[in-house]
């Protein structure tokens, strides 16, 4: 099991250097593309706090542009990997007002990988990895 573990682990890294690759070719990023799908209809497009279901929400969406701004121009990249992820108490960031992403992806993970062996967790971590990177990138815009 062990061996299972390191060897999703392995894939997931990667395909996060994939990814990076493939960003400075134009191709598919796979960061960009988890948020559109997961975040951007409260975060924004843009990431701006501007999404269509903002309205709807009891609290403004956090505008994710301004993250290492508000953090002395360093990207805090661990709270944002928790915050994403959620399933752990994180005392920073207060009530939960968005999802938890980390018990999504783990149970997403079942039918993307229905017929291989893999590890759940390291999945989900993937996801969230790219997802944290691409926040990384929209950093000051």
């Amino acid at each position: 099991m062990d061996a299972l573990r390191v060897g999703a682990g392995l894939a997931g890294a990667i395909a996060l250097c994939i990814s990076g690759l493939a960003v400075a070719q134009g191709k598919m990023d796979f960061g960009k593309r988890e948020y559109t799908q997961n975040c951007a209809s409260c975060h924004g497009a843009s990431g701006k706090g501007d999404g269509a279901l903002r309205g709807y929400l009891t609290k403004s969406p956090t505008d994710l542009t301004i993250l290492a701004k508000q953090n002395a121009g360093i990207f805090p990249y661990q709270r944002v990997v928790e915050v994403i992820d959620g399933r752990q108490a994180v005392a920073l960031h207060g009530g939960r007002d968005m999802p938890v992403w980390g018990a999504d992806y783990v149970a997403k993970s079942a039918q993307d990988w229905q017929d291989w062996p893999y590890d759940p967790e390291a999945y989900a971590r993937a996801r969230i990895v790219a997802l944290a990177d691409y926040l990384h990138r929209l950093q000051g815009k």
